[in-house]
């Protein structure tokens, strides 16, 4: 496959995918310029935890605090799932733009972050983590810890608060 041809086809993968995630015609995800840089001191208020033993925990951000994982990746709430369903909204296609945040422990470990942690079960057997009942996902364009692009996508993808509440009234540039 020519190296043009491919770059055709995962944008329009892409597009595909988001286009299954919500949202209305006409309505794009926002552009932003390069991800911030990310801080390798800790959030104010974190513990000394290794970072390998906590599955959530805190970053500062543009968009105040928010829920990372262990590595600093952020995670996002979708507002298409309902609150203790026991299942999540985002099938097919929005799976590949909008992976689950998944877990193999029964009490996944967490710093900082004061909503009520829970799982359901995805799709093809995994754990996918939940705050106050709600699913978590990542977003597959957030390629460095610190990028938060995914924030406001399509209006119905939002930043995770650490207690638990979907944050909508920022800007996505990063911590």
């Amino acid at each position: 496959m020519n190296k043009q041809w491919g770059i055709g086809f995962s944008a329009l993968a892409l597009a595909a995918a988001l286009a299954g995630c919500g949202g209305s015609p006409g309505t794009t995800a926002p552009t932003t310029g390069a991800p911030a840089t990310v801080s390798s001191a800790p959030a104010p208020g974190a513990t000394t935890t290794a970072a390998a033993d906590v599955e959530l925990k805190t970053a500062s951000s543009t968009a105040g605090q928010i829920v990372v994982d262990g590595e600093g990746k952020s995670v996002y709430f979708f507002t298409k799932d309902v609150k203790d369903s026991g299942t999540s909204a985002c099938k097919d296609a929005c799976v590949a733009a909008w992976p689950a945040v998944t877990t193999t422990s029964d009490a996944p470990k967490v710093e900082g972050v004061t909503g009520e942690i829970g799982s359901i079960n995805t799709a093809d057997g995994a754990k996918q983590i939940t705050i106050n009942g709600l699913p978590i996902y990542y977003f597959a364009q957030d390629k460095e810890p610190g990028d938060i692009l995914g924030q406001g996508v399509m209006d119905v993808w939002y930043l995770v608060s650490p207690a638990g509440d979907m944050i909508k009234s920022a800007e996505a540039s990063g911590y």
